[in-house]
Formats: C-alpha cells, sequence, structure tokens
C-alpha cells in the first residue's frame, strides 16, 4: 500500500492553509502520541468550538487536499487528542483486515449470559443471551446493505451540525460538551480513527484498524460517514438505515460485536429493543468503558 502524502506539515510554516486552497481559523497540530512525538502531525483541529456550518464550510475544500473532517469532543474529563493516548505505531492497515471476520470474533468471544435450565438468562444481567439475536448461537453475518436516503456526504453535515448545536443550556447534544472540528489526513471517513492510532475502544479491540474495516464495511452498505470522536465515544452518520424490523435486528448484532458496552452498559435491555432504535435511525453512537 503507497503511503498516503501527508498535507499537514504544511500548516506548520503556513496556519491559514492558503497553500493548500484553505481558509483555516486558529488551530493547532497534534503529533503527540502514547509513545512520544510522530514524526508528523496527526491532525490539525481549531482552537475555537465548531458550530452549524463548520463542517460544511472546511470539509469540502479539505477533502481536495485529502484532509478528512471530524469532530473530536475537547470537553471530556480527559481533555484534548494530545492527552488520548493516541498509538499510530500500534495501528495495522484497515484494508488488511476482514470486516466480517473481525465481527465474527467478537461476537463468539461477546459477554453473552449464560442460559438456566428454566432456558432463562442465568447470570448477573450484564450481558444479553443468545437468545436475543434471532435464537442465533452462532454468528448470524452481515446484515442486508440499506437503501440511500440521503447523500452520504450531505447527511454527515447535517449530523455535524446537530452535534455542534448547543441547547439553551449550553450543552451539545449526544454528550458531546465542547466539538471542535478538526482534520486529519485519511483515504476515507472510515480510516480516520486508524489514521490517528485512536485508542477509545481499547478495551475491547486493541487495534483500532480491525474496527475500521467493519466501518468501511458500514460505509459500502449503510452510507456511513465518521463524524465525531471522544477520548472513549465514536458517532457516525447514517445515510442508508435499515428500514424494517428484520433488517434492524440483523444490524444489532453486528452493533453488538462491534460495541458491546451499547447494549451491556448504556443500552435498552437485550439486542431485540436495541434494534428497534435502529429503524430509520440516521445517528448511530458508540461507547467504550
Amino acid at each position: 500500500m503507497a503511503t498516503l502524502p501527508n498535507p499537514l506539515p504544511k500548516l506548520a510554516a503556513d496556519p491559514s492553509g492558503r497553500s493548500l486552497g484553505l481558509q483555516l481559523p486558529p488551530g493547532r497540530l497534534i503529533d503527540e502520541t502514547d509513545d512520544g512525538p510522530w514524526p508528523e502531525p496527526l491532525l490539525w483541529h481549531a482552537e475555537k468550538s465548531a458550530t452549524p456550518g463548520s463542517w460544511a464550510a472546511l470539509g469540502a475544500p479539505a477533502g481536495r487536499v485529502g484532509l478528512l473532517p471530524v469532530l473530536l469532543d475537547l470537553g471530556n474529563p480527559q481533555g484534548g487528542p494530545e492527552h488520548w493516548q493516541l498509538s499510530p505505531a500500534h495501528t495495522s492497515y484497515p484494508g488488511d483486515h476482514d470486516a466480517e471476520d473481525v465481527l465474527a470474533e467478537h461476537w463468539d468471544a461477546g459477554p453473552w449470559e449464560a442460559e438456566g435450565e428454566d432456558g432463562a438468562a442465568d447470570g448477573d444481567g450484564s450481558g444479553p443471551d443468545r437468545r436475543h439475536a434471532s435464537a442465533a448461537a452462532d454468528w448470524p453475518g452481515f446484515a442486508p446493505a440499506g437503501s440511500l436516503t440521503v447523500e452520504p456526504g450531505t447527511c454527515a453535515a447535517q449530523v455535524a451540525d446537530l452535534l455542534s448545536g448547543a441547547d439553551a443550556g449550553g450543552r451539545a447534544p449526544a454528550g458531546f460538551k465542547d466539538p471542535h472540528l478538526a482534520l486529519v489526513p485519511a483515504r476515507r471517513s472510515a480510516d480516520i480513527p486508524a489514521a490517528i492510532g485512536w485508542s477509545g475502544p481499547v478495551n475491547h479491540e486493541d487495534d483500532v484498524a480491525r474496527l475500521c474495516a467493519v466501518l468501511r464495511s458500514w460505509e459500502d452498505r449503510f452510507g456511513i460517514r465518521v463524524v465525531a470522536l471522544g477520548f472513549d465515544s465514536l458517532v457516525v452518520s447514517v445515510a442508508a438505515p435499515p428500514a424494517d424490523r428484520a433488517d434492524a435486528e440483523a444490524l444489532a448484532a453486528e452493533h453488538f460485536a462491534f460495541c458491546p458496552d451499547n447494549i451491556t452498559q448504556d443500552g435498552p435491555a437485550g439486542l431485540s429493543a436495541y434494534a428497534q432504535e435502529l429503524v430509520g435511525e440516521r445517528v448511530w453512537s458508540f461507547w467504550w468503558d
């Protein structure tokens, strides 16, 4: 695989980005990793919080020079990305992994409840039993692809505006306290977490590129775009969500393999209830403990 050219070093001498055809607001380059400074900047982010319209204003022109937009939550207790223990040295390439193999592996290793003699879940309630996934003990396979209801880039901009719009109390939705627009050198939106060596899911998967392989598959099947990252949270826009309960239940199995904490720690009781929330939903949020 050819190395993707990184335009970010040019911003050290030209913070405005004019040499790249951009008009950037004041911002900073991030090269801090868990192993010390990286040879080149991993990302740029704006100093000021994002507002509705920030994504559309910078995302398209930045994309033409190989920089893709993502919102970063600088308001979490861990602070900004320089404190996120980024680990690009320990991150592989998403294209080297098979998405279904990754999901099947995590499905088989999932925190399932054991079943008692009466067939009911026999555990502490921390995980769903396999009956919640269409009664399938084995990995059920990929969910069917959705049909586009909106252009994926447009959907991403809409979700970014939603996350960037504070309510009357000054709080951004979806738990994002202080989203800032960032630009990352990446081939496609699904690769953004791997491009910066994001370690948010490390307690579930220590090579985020494997999860990015799943995100690539979701790009192809559901028109997702990576819109926002926190220290341990991920938000994607969804331009082709499942249209009915059956397709949503198949997708819920993928979500459980991708991020079991969505169901076991912070979600509805069981995959069936979780699936109901996916029908027509244009925003998927994930959080890892």
